[in-house]
Parts: structure tokens; C-alpha cells; sequence
């Protein structure tokens, strides 16, 4: 039999380690078929020693070779063996849920969840009331900053969206109607569109990804910083302080955002009007006002007040959710969004067919 016998020096240390190493590496090359480690001389053993001895044997054993320990004695031994690995294989048993299981958890979460915008909303708008009749609960010179960096700052970018709905309108509609000499309708259906449906609808998708992630990245970032339970605190409620401001702000923003980009988007219809379909600016606006009912008006401007409450809303829950730092902002931010814009289509829908129905006439 092919066996190798290595006599241990009288210390294995962490101070011996590179020693041995070197007086031993060759073993490696060798590919005996047994090889023996003598501990008869061994008096000194420490962790990095014994560590050190469990990792040659286990390339060894790589190598093909068979590796005893001999002439051990009761304190090595037990040194040895305080420092060796546990060979132990741990399998885990995964569970396969219920299918009911999954189902009573997501019903559960999701109903947590409803219960807990609820209160939030019942609480902003208990404050929003109550702050209506208290002057120093209104922070008006907070909507006024809020209502400008809602409302004024954002007159560019919803003039030019506004303007480019209306005139791709008038041009998609200019074609069919120049078949059987309806141009004129073209003011007809522009102004209709934008006032009763589009108008509303962009505006406040619009303020959703400008205003409402920023009232989000606000509020998530004040909570991950815990300047919200400072001003719990100091007894300062953040709803009246912080959310009643901004909901004021939306209120009044929202609803004239919405009159500016029907003018602005009457406008882009009326350049299609004039340059292509040869209809004069005074009879395109004189069909305008004919086509408008009060019913379009009123329909707009409930919707825009609707949108704002729910953008107001969705970005205030949504930034009081937040958790886990610059990470945690950031997907909040995005997520609110995501509702928001989903949230304003959904009560678009549903306001379009209760006026549709069974709103008022005039």
C-alpha cells in the first residue's frame, strides 16, 4: 500500500501556518494513496492551526487520497474536533401554499390597505373642512406658493399639449368632413372634446406626473427623514400643516389649468380651421360658442375638481407609505404616479357615463 506518513512539528499555529504550508504543498503533487499525519510530537494546536490541518485534508481528499490522523492526543483531540466543520447537509421543506391561503392573504392585505386610506382620507378632509373656518389653520401664504408651483408653473407645458390635442383633433376629423362639406363641424367637435372630455382628462395626467410625484417625493421624504414625528411631536399635526395646503392649492389650480388649455386647445383647432379647411377665425369661434352647451362646462369643471382630490389624495398616501431610505422615495414616488394617472382614468370613465345618462341637460 502507498502511504505517506508526515510527522506534525511540536506547534501548529497560526505562526507555523506558512511552514507547514510550504513543507506540505508537495503532497498535493505526490497522489499517494494514504497519507498519515503523526500528532505523537504536536503540544500546541490553535484554530487557525486545526482550520488550516481541515482544509489540507480536504484537498488532499480532492486529490485523490486517503488522509488518517495518528497518535492523537485527548487535548488535540478535542481541539480538533471543536474547529472542524459540521458536515451536515440542512434541507429545508418549502410548503406549497393553499391556493385559499393566497387568496385570504392578498384579500387580507388589500383590505388593510382600504382601511387604512380611508381614515387618511377621512382625516384630510375633517382638517381641509375645519381648516375652511380657522384662520390660522389655512397657511395662506402656503396655498398661494402651492398654487403657483401647481397652477402658473405649469401654464408652458400644458399650453403646448393642450394646443397639439387640438390640432391633431381638427386635422383627423378635417379629412372626413371635407367629403361631405362639413368643415365647419370641425369647430364643433373640437370644442366639444376639449371642454367636456380631453382638456380635463390631459390637464390633469399632466399635474399627476408634474405635481403630484413632487407632493409625493415630499411628503416620502420627510417620512424616511422622520421630519413627520418631529412635527407629531412638537404636537404639530402634518395633515392640516402639510396636506390641506397642497389640497386648497389643487382645487383652485386644477379647474383653471383645465379653462386655459380649452382655449389654448380651441385655439390649435382653429389653425387647422383657417389654414387648411379655408373656414374664417369669426365663424370658426361663432360655431364654437353655438356648440357649447353649459352641460360641457359643467362637466369639465366637475371633473377637473374630481381629478384634483384624487391626485391630492393618491400622492399623499402613497408619501406616507414610504420606507427604506433615498430607495424607498423613489418607488413610492413612481407608484403614486402610476395610480394617480389609473385612478384619474377610471373616475374619467365613470363621470363620462353618469353625465352621459343621466346628467343634466342644459
Amino acid at each position: 500500500m502507498n502511504a505517506l506518513v508526515r510527522q506534525l512539528p511540536e506547534r501548529v499555529t497560526y505562526l507555523d501556518i506558512p511552514d507547514l504550508e510550504k513543507k506540505f504543498k508537495p503532497l498535493l503533487e505526490k497522489q499517494a494513496q494514504e497519507i498519515i499525519f503523526d500528532f505523537q510530537a504536536v503540544r500546541a494546536l490553535d484554530s487557525a492551526g486545526a482550520v488550516f490541518l481541515q482544509t489540507f485534508t480536504e484537498k488532499l481528499k480532492a486529490a485523490g487520497s486517503d488522509v488518517r490522523f495518528e497518535n492523537i492526543s485527548g487535548n488535540i483531540a478535542r481541539t480538533l474536533k471543536l474547529f472542524t466543520p459540521l458536515e451536515t447537509e440542512t434541507r429545508v421543506k418549502i410548503a406549497k401554499e393553499n391556493f385559499f391561503a393566497r387568496v385570504g392573504a392578498s384579500v387580507y392585505e388589500w383590505g388593510s390597505y382600504f382601511i387604512e386610506s380611508i381614515f387618511l382620507f377621512t382625516n384630510i378632509f375633517y382638517w381641509a373642512f375645519v381648516a375652511f373656518f380657522r384662520k390660522k389653520l389655512r397657511r395662506r401664504a402656503e396655498v398661494i406658493n402651492q398654487g403657483i408651483q401647481i397652477g402658473v408653473n405649469a401654464l408652458p407645458i400644458v399650453a403646448l399639449i393642450a394646443f397639439l390635442i387640438g390640432f391633431i383633433l381638427a386635422l383627423q376629423s378635417a379629412a372626413q368632413l371635407r367629403q361631405f362639406g362639413a368643415n365647419i363641424y370641425v369647430a364643433d367637435l373640437v370644442a366639444v372634446a376639449m371642454v367636456s372630455e380631453m382638456a380635463p382628462l390631459i390637464t390633469a395626467i399632466l399635474v399627476a406626473g408634474r405635481s403630484g410625484s413632487a407632493i409625493t417625493a415630499e411628503i416620502a421624504t420627510m417620512k424616511v427623514s422622520e421630519e413627520i414625528d418631529a412635527l407629531t411631536v412638537m404636537g404639530v399635526d402634518p395633515l392640516p400643516y402639510l396636506i390641506v395646503p397642497k389640497l386648497y392649492a389643487l382645487i383652485i389650480a386644477l379647474p383653471l389649468l383645465t379653462v386655459f388649455a380649452n382655449v389654448i386647445g380651441i385655439i390649435g383647432g382653429a389653425v387647422i380651421g383657417v389654414t387648411y379647411l379655408d373656414i374664417d377665425l369669426m365663424p370658426f369661434f361663432k360655431e364654437v360658442l353655438s356648440a357649447l352647451r353649459y352641460k360641457e362646462i359643467f362637466t369639465g369643471m366637475v371633473k377637473s375638481l374630481t381629478f384634483a382630490v384624487i391626485i391630492l389624495l393618491t400622492a399623499t398616501y402613497f408619501g406616507f407609505k414610504a420606507k427604506g431610505g433615498a430607495e424607498g422615495v423613489g418607488r413610492v414616488t413612481t407608484s403614486s404616479v402610476v395610480a394617480s394617472i389609473f385612478f384619474v382614468i377610471v373616475a374619467d370613465s365613470i363621470l363620462g357615463l353618469i353625465f352621459y345618462f343621466g346628467g343634466p341637460s342644459f
